[in-house]
């Protein structure tokens, strides 16, 4: 097992207080938000269910069986979370199919909310984002949480969370195993994941470097921004005034490397910034670099979007706010509470 660093710092400094959250499925609340309207023809059913108690994968194999079709013709944008109440659009291609009793295919812990045809079946990654409320309990010290919750409205590390690393980070551990050529996995999605985890750990360590640098909202010769709601980048012009106010403003956000192979549009003093940070992991650099991933770069800051906390008692607080698809609720809740779940780590990432 190597030994990775697993603690990364804060933006505003540890918080003081403790809270416990999914204590029950309610407590943590997700709302899928599409990226597109189904068009109301076609030969695809789209199905706005949610689910309690229940992972995706599991619902979308139920709903095939249902509909009598191969697993492969249902689709969904996103994974959801077991441990929680949640509402996402499925997909079932059913050609020249007569109309199906959706109520015949509900449970006590799955309701089908609307059905509607569309023309395409539903890609994982089609949707902008995610609503999420989530109820916190036995809070410690909730004036402290109070007042940490109007920081975050300007922003919070976009920190992969835990749950992208596995397990005590074995995850991570098999990424590594895979890149020095001590494991084999012939299954593609595994072998994805345990990829895709090294890069997340690195991207973290520069997130984490440029906080203990005091770098976090300061640009400098190379960086590469991007713009809010997009990918869409551009290297930082120091003689552009507008720069300061759009990144104070939360419509620019300074980038940090996703690694792969081509060159990367960070150039000069902060490409070697970069390279700087991640030196000591230099044998995965070269190996996600020979496993053909592209560069790519970004967001060091996640906005949660109309941000709402109400106390509804001396030691319990709801938090609801809306996160780009890809970012992590735990991103948020470090900086507010150190957090204990009574369900794992599961299911905190706004797929």
């Amino acid at each position: 097992m190597t030994n990775f660093p697993s603690q990364l710092n804060y933006l505003y400094g540890e918080p003081v207080g403790s809270a416990v959250i999914r204590t029950e499925p309610e407590d943590f609340q997700v709302v899928e938000n599409l990226s597109f309207e189904p068009e109301g023809s076609g030969d695809h059913i789209f199905l706005y269910i949610r689910k309690t108690g229940e992972n995706t994968d599991w619902v979308a194999r139920q709903l095939a069986h249902f509909c009598q079709v191969s697993p492969k013709e249902v689709g969904y944008a996103g994974k959801k979370d077991r441990h929680a109440v949640t509402e996402q659009w499925f997909s079932v291609h059913m050609p020249g199919r007569s109309p199906l009793t959706w109520s015949l295919f509900e449970t006590d812990t799955i309701k089908v909310l609307k059905a509607v045809k569309h023309t395409r079946k539903l890609r994982l990654g089609s949707l902008t984002g995610n609503r999420f409320k989530i109820r916190l309990r036995q809070v410690t010290e909730p004036a402290a949480l109070l007042e940490r919750a109007q920081l975050i409205t300007a922003g919070v590390p976009n920190y992969f969370g835990e749950q992208r690393f596995g397990h005590n980070q074995g995850n991570l551990d098999k990424g590594a195993a895979l890149i020095a050529g001590k494991l084999k996995e012939r299954q593609r999605n595994k072998k994805g994941l345990y990829i895709s985890a090294v890069r997340s750990f690195l991207f973290n360590q520069q997130v984490s470097q440029r906080i203990e640098q005091s770098i976090y909202m300061v640009p400098g010769d190379g960086d590469v921004l991007m713009i809010n709601g997009s990918q869409s980048c551009f290297q930082f012009d120091a003689e552009d005034d507008s720069i300061a106010t759009r990144l104070a403003s939360g419509d620019l956000h300074l980038t940090a490397s996703m690694w792969g192979r081509g060159r990367s549009i960070c150039t000069g003093a902060a490409a070697e910034w970069e390279k700087q940070q991640l030196q000591e992991w230099q044998e995965l650099l070269d190996g996600l670099e020979r496993l053909g991933l592209n560069q790519e770069r970004r967001s060091i800051r996640l906005l949660p979007g109309n941000l709402v906390v109400e106390q509804e008692s001396d030691d319990q607080v709801v938090l609801a706010f809306d996160l780009p698809a890809g970012s992590f609720a735990t991103s948020v809740l470090r900086e507010l509470v150190n957090v204990s779940s009574t369900a794992g780590q599961q299911g905190i990432e706004s797929e």
